[in-house]
């Protein structure tokens, strides 16, 4: 066990570090704004009119993405139900609106099909390495799918550094306690030895509820983070987490 300085914080006696995926490790913004403008659009083109509100119920305005909004930090399930109760409210039944969600968002998933993950933040990669010489399991959770993470490991060549990969392809999804627990088992740790990295409100409410050592929250350099105000710290970037 190895104790972590972050900001003048310490974390003791740690075995274990979960990171969160899109906007922790990996910038995924620009291709989630995309993405969900293209969702908005196919929406629309069926159902007009829906197609602003919808935009704002994914958090996304202009070139804009808010980084706590639901398409930065909810699962596709949740985004489907958010979805299908826009389109509920012009009158049609739930089943119905269900199934527009669905095909839609295959479409839009066909017309952008993400081959590629997006790029690792700056210094992430030397992070891994660092913190995982030093001994410490490390782990990502996210509430991207299963498929989504295993890519992302196996694109930037992280099996060496990364134990355990788990993703959200129904339910339970972030902040779900549940997640974080079932981690930390996978990993062969006690919660109260682990510490969750993430980006958004959602990681810290899960670490929290699940009784993790510690929370650590990252804005890689925005201006305003103000969301992360649960975490026991806030770091621009993860060069900050050092082992000691």
């Amino acid at each position: 066990m190895v104790s972590i300085n972050c900001r003048s914080v310490i974390f003791q006696d740690i075995q274990a570090i979960i990171f969160d995926k899109d906007g922790t490790l990996e910038d995924s913004q620009e291709y989630l704004r995309n993405l969900g403008q293209k969702r908005a659009r196919l929406i629309d083109a069926r159902i007009p009119g829906i197609g602003e509100p919808l935009l704002m119920a994914f958090g996304i305005n202009g070139n804009h993405i808010n980084s706590t909004g639901l398409m930065a930090v909810g699962s596709r399930r949740e985004n489907e139900i958010a979805a299908a109760a826009y389109i509920a409210e012009t009158g049609r039944g739930w089943l119905e609106s269900l199934t527009i969600v669905k095909e839609v968002f295959t479409e839009a998933d066909q017309i952008l099909p993400k081959s590629i993950p997006g790029s690792l933040f700056k210094g992430s990669l030397e992070v891994l390495k660092y913190l995982s010489q030093a001994g410490i399991k490390l782990g990502i959770l996210s509430a991207d799918n299963i498929t989504a993470v295993q890519n992302f490991i196996k694109y930037y060549q992280l099996n060496d550094y990364i134990q355990i990969a788990m993703g959200v392809n129904d339910s339970p999804s972030k902040p779900d306690p549940e997640l974080f627990l079932q981690a930390c088992q996978k990993l062969g740790v006690k919660p109260v030895r682990a510490l969750m990295v993430g980006d958004s409100p959602t990681d810290i409410e899960m670490g929290r509820k699940a009784g993790a050592a510690g929370c650590i929250g990252i804005y890689w350099g925005k201006a305003e983070a103000n969301y992360l105000q649960g975490a026991d710290v806030a770091i621009a970037n993860l060069e900050e987490i050092k082992v000691f």
